[in-house]
């Protein structure tokens, strides 16, 4: 077992100074949930039960398209990124698992990087191909598409690396695989719109005959950006299309970000759900466009009205409901493991409130087509303060009460500081 990034001695001592105020607000809220018929003590459970994978590249500095602020202290490579996810579970427990990202987390010996993730007490997440942008070795450029491209020996290409990341993660004991394509066109006539998606479809039942039979395949669409005029994979309506015809261990994941402002994204969940074909979320927020914030920042409603669906649909228990969630964040200005803790806790926020719904009495109100007592019963969960619940189950795990002063009382950052050198400036980041 590798030693824990924070000394659990520190945890202890924060948390015994904060544990009588807990145990009272606690109570009270139990008692306030229990005059709603709600059990509170079935939500805090279902809360300790919540995982969220965390993505190795979202403990390095994000940036936007025109500059990256270098971060001190920042991992410079796999292992130093485990050693920071470490940090986000330890401190929060709703974080045992990671997601990685190839080529940039590309190691010589896989089963060396499983065993220091085990160390920490940490599980693979889907893995994540990458040919959005070209690397240093690579031999045909993606400018154009990739798995689209026009040109068969660049689809080969990019087919290969797929293949190659399954095979990856099959060591690292992952068992899905998120394909996101930048493939699309900046000007009208450059691209023919049903010649590309047929030649991702040609491209993608190579990759989905190579997954083993108890993997899947994420498919992620995104409205726009780096393609600004059309995207191949562009909403969640050609992803399901696309799913449909790979087949059954194809699902289609849903980023937060990656919508029109306006469009209702909760509903696109229940479509999902009710068709069986919904493989998880990429937990973020945003306020104009793909901006990547922190999960909550903006907008917590939009994150509790989809958690309703998801709630509503584990008590109905469709078949095959097993969504996978993971955080998907760009940190320009903030210290990232700071951010991705604070965004665990609102995910857990909104999951604890939708567990308050009143389900039986909502159910009511829509057979009886009652408009605003409906609604009324949606915000009264949503104004539920939670916290208390979200902190008992992150006690009771052994995580700390208040994530964020532990951290900041531990010098984890300045340690790193020191341990690792800054970078230099000028990059662009990645959005």
């Amino acid at each position: 077992m590798a030693k824990m990034p924070i000394d659990s001695a520190l945890i202890e001592s924060q948390n015994a100074s904060r544990l009588a105020a807990l145990n009272r607000d606690y109570a009270a809220l139990g008692e306030r949930l229990l005059r709603r018929d709600v059990d509170i003590e079935l939500i805090t459970r279902a809360v300790e039960q919540l995982s969220v994978a965390v993505p190795t590249w979202g403990v390095g500095s994000g940036g936007t398209r025109f500059a990256l602020f270098p971060l001190p202290g920042e991992p410079r490579d796999v292992f130093e990124k485990l050693e920071d996810c470490a940090v986000i579970q330890q401190l929060g427990r709703a974080t045992p698992r990671i997601s990685p990202h190839f080529p940039w987390d590309r190691v010589d010996d896989c089963a060396g990087l499983r065993a220091v993730a085990d160390g920490y007490g940490l599980q693979f997440d889907a893995v994540n191909s990458n040919t959005f942008q070209d690397q240093q070795s690579q031999r045909l450029s993606y400018k154009f598409g990739s798995l689209t491209h026009t040109d068969r020996a660049v689809r080969r290409q990019a087919i290969e690396h797929n293949l190659e990341c399954i095979e990856i993660g099959k060591q690292l004991g992952s068992q899905a695989l998120t394909v996101w394509i930048a493939d699309g066109s900046n000007f009208p006539g450059q691209q023919h719109f049903a010649r590309a998606l047929e030649r991702y479809l040609e491209s993608m039942r190579e990759v989905y005959a190579g997954l083993p039979g108890d993997w899947q395949v994420f498919i992620e669409h995104k409205l726009y950006e780096p393609a600004l005029y059309s995207t191949v994979i562009q909403d969640w309506g050609t992803s399901y299309i696309c799913a449909s015809e790979l087949g059954p261990q194809a699902k289609c994941l849903v980023d937060l970000g990656h919508h029109a402002p306006t469009v209702n994204i909760e509903m696109i969940v229940a479509r999902l759900v009710q068709f069986g074909r919904l493989a998880g979320f990429h937990f973020n927020d945003s306020k104009y466009g793909d901006d990547d914030l922190d999960t909550g920042a903006v907008n917590p409603f939009q994150i509790f009205l989809i958690f309703n669906e998801l709630v509503d649909a584990a008590e109905r228990k469709v078949p095959g409901f097993a969504p996978a969630y993971m955080i998907d964040q760009s940190h320009n200005l903030t210290d990232p493991i700071e951010s991705l803790i604070t965004s665990a806790v609102s995910i857990q926020r909104a999951y604890a409130q939708a567990l308050s719904v009143n389900r039986k009495a909502l159910e009511a109100c829509q057979d009886n087509n009652d408009a605003l007592l409906a609604n009324q019963l949606l915000r009264e969960a949503f104004h539920t303060e939670v916290e208390p619940i979200v902190q008992m189950a992150r006690y009771r795990q052994s995580g700390a009460i208040d994530p964020l002063a532990v951290y900041r009382a531990s010098g984890y950052r300045s340690q790193k500081s020191e341990q690792r050198p800054q970078s230099l400036t000028g990059r662009s980041g990645i959005v």
